[in-house]
């Protein structure tokens, strides 16, 4: 599993698969083809709107993008997939091999270039070894990593290379609005920003609108870092926040855990499992099958209403458990489709 999937320890959204569930919680080209061969431009039909130079500001320090990049690195996640709808195939990015399919890519990432026509982004190792040699090779004219968790020392040796865009508050705490907002500035086109998360909200709001039963429907997104353990993802969690954006509601007690700061999520303990009595629905993953057994067989757990009734939406597919914790542009519509009927076996319950 990907470091950047459990936002909770380190600040970063995973970790191996076995750290992930030891650690816990967060679960992210070139150009055209004829482009690609002649000159490895990535995105060259996207047009920025001549809003250069642009200074972007961050945690670790300035971007400063001299003219409209036609090379674009990113890292982290979600950068990849808001540069690919804003035109810009990026010419590398960040390699996740826990939620990538047989192709070797993450399949959203993977069906849009292909749709594209464009050239398959390179793709490198990230996290803490980046793998600096193979981003230089690539001769970037902007590197974007707004939700990462590069650390300082990254950044400066990301920034001699080119112009390296991070994030504004902490690690992996970047809102989803607000990155797609950072890199639509960062490639020359800051009014797509407002079309691009509107998109976003619709394409939930309609599939929100087909299951008009979800609205009476509460759950918790749940999560567990070994046996004994518990925590929850709060209400502005992107994972949580794709949930209750298909029209769920969260439980209220979600919000009145301590957060562990940067994470957008709490660890409760198993011993305060009862304290989910009221959801309806609960909502986890699992790296694997062994784990699945090992935290469903922990009597605690086993007495969460939820749970004991069988009203659990859960997955242990690993494309599917990155797509859905992660809300960018091609993450939704690839998630909506496969999430809608796992909420309805699961709600179809409630009414036994």
């Amino acid at each position: 599993m990907p470091s950047w999937f459990t936002r909770v320890r380190h600040q970063r959204l995973a970790v191996s698969a076995t750290a992930a569930a030891a650690a816990f919680v967060l679960v992210l080209s070139g150009c055209s083809s004829s482009d690609s061969e002649s000159s490895g431009k990535s995105g060259t039909s996207a047009k920025g709107d001549g809003a250069f130079p642009v200074t972007i500001k961050s945690s670790l320090g300035e971007a400063k993008i001299p003219e409209q990049p036609e090379r674009v690195v990113t890292l982290g996640q979600g950068s990849a997939e808001t540069s690919i709808a804003l035109g810009h195939t990026p010419v590398g990015i960040e390699k996740y091999e826990w939620g990538s399919d047989k192709t070797g890519y993450l399949p959203w990432i993977h069906e849009a270039v292909t749709k594209s026509g464009d050239k398959l982004p390179t793709q490198f190792t990230g996290g803490e070894d980046i793998d600096f040699e193979a981003i230089t090779e690539l001769e970037p004219d902007v590197i974007l990593a707004p939700w990462s968790g590069i650390t300082q020392e990254q950044f400066d040796i990301l920034s001699d290379i080119a112009p390296t865009v991070a994030y504004p508050g902490l690690a992996w705490s970047t809102n989803w609005d607000e990155q797609i907002e950072i890199i639509s500035k960062a490639l020359g086109q800051p009014d797509q920003a407002k079309t691009l998360t509107s998109k976003i909200k619709k394409q939930l709001a309609d599939a929100a609108a087909t299951r008009p039963k979800y609205k009476d429907v509460s759950f918790s997104y749940i999560y567990t870092s070994g046996p004994g353990t518990l925590g929850v993802f709060q209400s502005e969690e992107q994972r949580v926040k794709m949930v209750s954006s298909l029209g769920l509601k969260v439980d209220p007690v979600v919000n009145t855990f301590k957060e562990t700061k940067g994470t957008d999520s709490a660890l409760i303990g198993l011993e305060n499992a009862e304290k989910l009595s009221d959801s309806d629905l609960i909502f986890t993953f699992y790296t694997d099958d062994k784990t699945r057994k090992e935290i469903e067989a922990q009597p605690l757990y086993a007495a969460i209403p939820a749970v004991k009734r069988g009203t659990v939406v859960a997955s242990d597919d690993a494309s599917f458990v990155t797509a859905s914790s992660i809300i960018n542009p091609l993450t939704v519509p690839w998630v909506i489709d496969r999430y809608l009927p796992q909420i309805d076996k699961a709600v179809a319950k409630l009414d036994k």
